[in-house]
């Protein structure tokens, strides 16, 4: 339901009501990464023979394990930001850790080129043999390195496809399934290291720590990513209950199980999903709850952005379901202000749903702003009912069309006049999610109070 009355400008005291953004602390996660690479530069140095050092080859190639040592550290604390480590998880987040394990992985993809080519190089000055002479003699005299160089081709493969462009390219599961192939780089680089490296060749203390550490990898990769959501697929019994057409390519799943309480999920938030059938078996999937679960059920509501979201229209009720989670901090804890201003569009519009839901519940003064290029684009439209709590504003049409964007500072001003005096939800397109924080910064509204989620 639409309606038309005028929300009068802040006041003084309204805009003076929000609270405080709490100051963001340096996180245990990162000082410990920190201390690790220091750790790792400690280890490096203690073990580097002045002797080889002195020479410019010698130099080259010691520098090179440095940048070996440091790429193997950081893959194990890049796999470990994904491991579903609960502690990690309180810490920073979920999607900081996303964020941060791209990082770490176009930081270690560098280190392990620049350990190949120092390696390379240095070794040619020291044999003096040309670049192209080395590597062949040293695959003879040093086989492990063969190892090595499949694993340096993986990390690499891996990287390309990670990369903006390929992505934009390559199918989801196709990308998935060259990601998962830097396990097998991770494996062969390790072997190469404790068998050749020479750091570890004279150090049995050197060996076990490197075996320890990824061995915990490994055990938290196999605990929190395999054994621990295969219990709770067993615990809850997740099945498909029903799939609801919703509006143009936007399509419900409602999931029925026991005991979904103590998945302490919150609106807003999101589940790795996987069903268990033919098609979706192999990979699982961000999607967002849509509404606020119950003790028995939860629903989501899914775009049509990939083969595998696309294909979900196509499930049977009755299908069983694994999830992971619940994930990400778009939620109703993070509103500082008594008025909120909630903006979603496309699949977003699920996630701000339950959000509207959440806070109205919790006595918030909520304006919904739904932004579709069409009126049949506004799915769950009819779910926003009208109160004193909740103001719903559609604004369906293509820019080319409307002549103007509906998002940009004027336009969003008007539509929401105290638009400053809230905090701001956004989630739906990066180019949507990108329009409206550019235009609440220019309306006044902190960045602290913008919270933002992308649906991709």
């Amino acid at each position: 339901m639409t309606t038309t009355t005028r929300v009068a400008p802040p006041t003084i005291a309204a805009v003076a009501g929000r609270a405080p953004a709490p100051r963001r602390r340096v996180s245990a996660v990162l000082v410990a990464t920190w201390l690790g690479c220091a750790a790792v530069l400690m280890f490096w140095w203690q073990g580097a023979s002045p002797a080889v050092a002195a020479a410019p080859g010698g130099a080259l190639m010691s520098v090179g394990e440095l940048a070996g040592l440091l790429a193997s550290f950081l893959v194990c604390a890049q796999v470990l930001l994904i491991a579903r480590v609960p502690w990690f998880e309180r810490s920073v987040g979920f999607d900081r850790l996303v964020a941060w394990h791209r990082s770490l992985g176009t930081t270690v993809v560098l280190l392990v080129v620049t350990h190949v080519l120092l390696m390379i190089v240095g070794g040619a000055l020291l044999d003096r043999v040309s670049v192209w002479a080395e590597v062949p003699a040293a695959l003879r005299t040093q086989p492990y390195l063969w190892w090595a160089l499949v694993g340096t081709v993986l990390f690499v493969a891996v990287g390309v496809s990670s990369a903006r462009l390929a992505r934009r390219r390559l199918r989801y599961e196709v990308w998935f399934a060259i990601h998962l192939t830097v396990y097998v780089g991770i494996f062969l680089a390790f072997f190469h290291q404790v068998a050749g490296g020479t750091h570890f060749v004279s150090s049995s203390w050197a060996r076990i720590a490197w075996i320890v550490l990824y061995a915990a990898t490994g055990g938290a990769i196999l605990v929190w990513r395999t054994v621990l959501p295969l219990l709770d697929h067993r615990r809850l019994a997740l099945r498909v209950s029903a799939v609801v057409p919703e509006g143009r390519g936007l399509v419900s799943v409602w999931l029925s199980g026991a005991g979904l309480s103590q998945l302490h999920a919150q609106a807003g938030q999101h589940l790795l999903v996987r069903f268990v059938t033919r098609g979706h078996l192999g990979t699982a999937h961000p999607y967002s709850l849509s509404m606020v679960p119950t003790d028995d059920r939860l629903r989501l509501t899914i775009g049509a952005l990939g083969d595998h979201s696309t294909a979900v229209a196509g499930l049977r009720p009755g299908t069983r379901v694994q999830v992971e989670g619940p994930f990400g901090r778009f939620t109703a804890d993070r509103a500082s202000t008594h008025q909120v201003l909630l903006v979603g569009g496309g699949a977003g519009i699920g996630p701000v749903r339950a959000l509207a839901e959440e806070l109205v519940g919790r006595g918030h003064e909520v304006v919904v702003v739904h932004r579709a290029h069409t009126a049949d684009g506004l799915a769950l439209a009819g779910e926003f009912t009208e109160s004193a709590r909740l103001r719903y504003l559609p604004v369906p049409g293509r820019r080319a069309e409307l002549g103007y964007d509906p998002l940009a500072p004027a336009h969003l001003r008007a539509l929401v006049p105290d638009v400053a005096a809230r905090d701001v939800f956004v989630c739906g397109p990066p180019a949507m999610i990108t329009t409206v924080v550019r235009s609440a910064r220019a309306l006044g509204v902190p960045a602290a109070a913008i919270h933002r989620e992308e649906i991709g």
